[in-house]
């Protein structure tokens, strides 16, 4: 069985492409950044949904670098916000938002809200898009946790540090990266994704 070709993972975001590589490595796929290619403009993500969105990731660039490229959408919805920020996730706190400045409007609008009413879901839509740019896969998963007051550890990135683990006490920030690798909306999604993407890439890449 020949080496896989190097996948584009359409994300500018370096912390979430150095995870996504984490948990495909094992699989021997390779991965880059979209941002190792400048001549690709950033895609708008107007999309209603995560699905749509990391569809809108994976079709345009593969389309313009005529290679396999991988789009991700994922964020944050919030029992007590009606499901908020959602899509919004990374631009929650308006223009040039940040993950600090994210996470001081969550704490804001989470302002009184008791512990028990402050529960969660991280979710993931993944998407594979082929050289023409045609989508060929696509997967979805969510991992439920409860937002803290306070951030607790430095792991991670995004609202990582407040989206605490009931089952281990411990918030995505702190926990290994191991076991967030095996437990987290992300590494789901992937789970399911990944059976398909090696018979696709393998089906192309045998001489």
């Amino acid at each position: 069985m020949t080496a896989l070709p190097p996948i584009v993972l359409g994300s500018r975001n370096l912390k979430k492409t150095r995870e996504v590589a984490e948990i495909l490595a094992p699989h021997g796929v390779v991965l880059e950044s979209v941002a190792l290619f400048p001549q690709i403009a950033e895609v708008v993500e107007d999309g209603e949904t995560f699905a749509e969105n990391a569809a809108k990731k994976a079709c345009l660039p593969a389309r313009q670098l005529a290679r396999w490229v991988i789009g991700e959408d994922s964020g944050l919805m919030v029992d007590a916000l009606g499901g908020r920020p959602g899509v919004y996730s990374a631009r929650f706190s308006g223009p040039g938002a940040t993950d600090e400045s994210n996470n001081r409007k969550l704490m804001a609008e989470l302002a009184g809200v008791p512990p028990e009413r402050r529960t969660a879901a991280y979710v993931c839509s993944i998407a594979l898009a082929d050289p023409t740019g045609a989508l060929c896969l696509a997967a979805e998963a969510r991992c439920r946790g409860v937002i803290v007051s306070e951030p607790r550890g430095d792991g991670g990135f995004g609202y990582d540090s407040y989206f605490l683990i009931r089952e281990y006490h411990r918030t995505f920030g702190e926990l290994p990266s191991r076991v967030k690798h095996r437990i987290s909306h992300r590494a789901r999604a992937l789970s399911a994704f990944i059976p398909g993407l090696l018979k696709r890439l393998y089906g192309n890449s045998r001489r």
